[in-house]
């Protein structure tokens, strides 16, 4: 019976998630009308295996990043912006491809100073990351007020990694309650 329980409480913390958002402090939203160069999302999506490796899949990216795309479609048309989806690969010639190339450094820096152990001193108290005033050189190229980068990662365990987690947990409980059980021999 405990074993069942045991099994039942790793699958139960299997299947949860984290999350870490960060809003800047004082966002602006953009007036109804207004003209959105949308960059086809990055989207990564990868399986978590039993040794811990992260294995990406290719036809849940590309699920994901269809998804995503269509969504902000959709939230673009509900708020009466005017918008262009442009592709990144086919972008990067010239100044634009700078720019997202620039895009692509300060994302990565965000991931890095923002979500992982090492934070800036002076971005510690604040979400105030920009690409500098080069970035309207996009918004004249392609004839908008805002551009919109969207960035997501994710990992889902797979059957294998779940079972070691389970296997692993059922294995130091064990562990633990014989250890506890036995009988100090240091007197005999």
């Amino acid at each position: 019976m405990r074993l069942f329980a045991v099994v039942a409480a790793c699958l139960l913390m299997a299947a949860c998630t984290t999350t870490n958002t960060k809003l800047a402090s004082n966002p602006i939203k953009p007036p109804a009308g207004a003209r959105i160069v949308l960059v086809e999302p990055d989207i990564e999506l990868a399986v978590l295996t039993a040794s811990g490796m992260q294995e990406p899949r290719a036809d849940w990216t590309e699920q994901g990043r269809s998804n995503v795309a269509a969504e902000v479609e959709r939230q673009m048309k509900a708020r009466s912006h005017a918008y262009r989806m442009i592709d990144p690969d086919e972008a990067m010639g010239g100044r634009t491809g700078q720019l997202l190339r620039l895009h692509e450094a300060v994302g990565q820096s965000i991931m890095m100073f923002n979500y992982g152990y090492v934070s800036l001193p002076t971005k510690s108290a604040s979400f105030d990351w920009t690409l500098g005033e080069g970035a309207q050189a996009l918004g004249a190229a392609y004839e908008a007020d805002y551009a919109l980068f969207v960035f997501g990662r994710g990992n889902y365990a797979s059957g294998a990694r779940v079972a070691t987690a389970v296997g692993l947990r059922s294995w130091a409980s064990a562990s633990r309650s014989a250890a506890s059980s036995a009988s100090p021999r240091w007197w005999t």
